[in-house]
């Protein structure tokens, strides 16, 4: 490998909490909670990662104590007692792996197909009565539903912090809950959560700050969102930086402590006349630390399967200070050590990405 990649190694403290590395290890759902409880064997694999070099963990998406909340089956939770139980012993195993870990906390919305448990006859959520993709017409949420919401997210991000989390992510992209308010194609209200840009952002702010004043000041809030959307690629909340600005003004001023930016490929600028991809957008216009992720050591962004490459491209960005931390998906499913083998130099080591990977078993 030609880049000097020591700047990948380096410590790094937000909110009081010190991460050995600024690798980061993305949110993926897995399907192996059977009964939504994560048992030893998610414990042993976030602790492989944690060994294999990353510095900080995000769990895979766990939903909150919404009825509707859930899109997967085997998917963990984050409120039932051995749900909470089970997540004291991933963290645990984490930490004794030498990592930071923080939980991804997931309401799927209008995602959710009625046959899902936990139970399987409460249909989708939704900020209105608009179908995504092929999938059946979801109910349009009331205020109270709204207000059951955040208040689920809320507890969600007190639990996390009672069992010893070291902060949560709140995800707020993919076309999932929190992002479908923000989306006109999928947000219709005509009342204070629709309509305008700022009533489109209401959702999301509203349940930061719900947090925020329930966790404290010293407790770390990741938030995650995209411009894609799982449906569509080519959608965009923000379709200017003055919207991106905006857009993110809003959640810092509620309570965000760092902004995890998805693309689909992290090398590719989001506005035209700057290189700088959504993260360095994000640490330009908020001052915040950012979290840069897509297709980080692949050569192909698909899902169909990818070739390991280089991290010559990642290391230049973030030496110039474009984003601060990176988080590596699909990689890290192929291979446990992928961290610690960019680290020795043992590139050739790296076993590639395949379909395969996708089960998450290594």
């Amino acid at each position: 490998m030609s880049a000097n990649v020591e700047i990948l190694f380096e410590p790094f403290t937000v909110k009081g909490v010190t991460l050995p590395n600024r690798i980061v290890m993305a949110p993926m759902t897995r399907r192996k909670s059977p009964g939504n409880v994560p048992g030893a064997d998610v414990a042993a694999y976030y602790r492989r990662r944690a060994e294999g070099g990353v510095g900080l963990i995000i769990t895979e998406g766990t939903f909150i104590n919404h009825k509707a909340a859930n899109g997967y089956d085997s998917v963990p939770d984050i409120y039932n007692p051995a749900a909470l139980d089970g997540w004291k012993h991933v963290i645990e195993e984490a930490h004794a792996g030498g990592a930071k870990i923080i939980p991804q906390l997931w309401h799927v919305g209008a995602q959710r197909v009625k046959g899902t448990e936990p139970d399987r006859e409460v249909p989708g959520y939704a900020p209105s009565a608009v179908a995504t993709g092929e999938r059946d017409v979801p109910i349009a949420m009331s205020k109270d539903d709204i207000k059951d919401c955040i208040t689920a997210f809320t507890e969600a991000a007190v639990n996390a912090r009672e069992v010893g989390f070291d902060g949560i992510e709140v995800h707020g992209a993919h076309g999932y809950l929190i992002d479908q308010f923000y989306w006109e194609r999928s947000n219709q209200r005509t009342d204070e959560y629709g309509g305008s840009f700022e009533n489109r952002n209401r959702f999301g702010k509203e349940i930061v700050e719900s947090i925020r004043a329930a966790v404290g000041p010293d407790f770390l809030i990741v938030y995650r969102f995209s411009q894609w959307k799982s449906d569509d690629y080519e959608a965009k909340i923000a379709k200017t930086p003055e919207e991106l600005e905006r857009f993110l003004k809003t959640l810092t001023d509620a309570g965000v402590d760092v902004f995890h930016a998805s693309t689909r490929r992290f090398w590719e600028p989001e506005f035209e006349g700057s290189d700088l991809n959504l993260a360095g957008w994000c640490k330009k216009l908020t001052g915040k630390p950012a979290i840069t992720v897509g297709s980080i050591g692949l050569d192909d962004p698909s899902w169909a399967g990818a070739n390991s490459t280089d991290v010559d491209v990642l290391v230049k960005r973030m030496e110039k200070g474009e984003f601060d931390l990176a988080a590596v998906g699909r990689q890290l499913l192929s291979e446990a050590e992928w961290a610690n083998k960019i680290r020795e130099g043992r590139y050739q080591e790296i076993e590639p990405y395949t379909k395969k990977s996708l089960s998450g078993l290594n």
